[in-house]
C-alpha cells in the first residue's frame, strides 16, 4: 500500500511537472501572438501577467525537477498566477491561443494546487518574512 502511495505521488509530480512546462509554452506562444496581433491582445497588463505566468511555471517545474524541499511554495504561488492567467484569457476570447492558454493556465493551477497543499506553508525564517512585510510597498 505504501508503494502505491509513493507512486501515486511522483505521478502526480511528473503530471505537475508536465502541466507547468506545456503552460509555460502555451504562455510563450500567447504572449507572441498578442504582440502580433496587437489591440486588447498587446496591452501591458496582459503580456506582463503571461511573462509572470510562463516564468512562475518554468521555475515551479525547476523546483521540483531537481527534487527542492521548496516546491509546495513555487507551486502554491505557481497556482496563484495561474489562475489569474486563465482568467485574464478567457476574457479575451474563447478559441484558438486564448483557449489554449486558459485550459493550459488551469490544468497547471489544479495540479500546483494539489503539490502545494491548497495553502501557503508557513514562512521558513519569520523574522524575515516580518521584515519583508515592513518594507515599504
Amino acid at each position: 500500500m505504501a508503494n502505491a502511495e509513493a507512486m501515486r505521488s511522483k505521478d502526480e509530480l511528473r503530471e505537475c511537472i508536465d502541466n507547468c512546462l506545456a503552460c509555460h509554452r502555451v504562455c510563450m506562444e500567447t504572449l507572441a501572438d498578442g504582440l502580433q496581433r496587437g489591440g486588447k491582445h498587446a496591452e501591458p497588463k496582459h503580456l506582463r501577467l503571461l511573462m509572470d505566468c510562463a516564468d512562475i511555471c518554468e521555475t515551479s517545474a525547476r523546483f521540483m525537477l531537481r527534487g527542492s524541499d521548496l516546491h509546495s511554495r513555487t507551486c502554491f504561488a505557481c497556482a496563484e498566477v495561474c489562475a489569474a492567467c486563465a482568467t485574464a484569457c478567457e476574457k479575451l476570447g474563447d478559441e484558438g491561443l486564448m483557449k489554449a492558454c486558459a485550459e493550459a493556465c488551469r490544468r497547471c493551477e489544479e495540479s500546483c494546487r494539489k503539490m502545494s497543499g491548497g495553502v501557503m506553508p508557513q514562512p521558513i525564517n519569520p523574522e524575515a518574512a516580518q521584515r519583508a512585510a515592513d518594507l515599504p510597498a
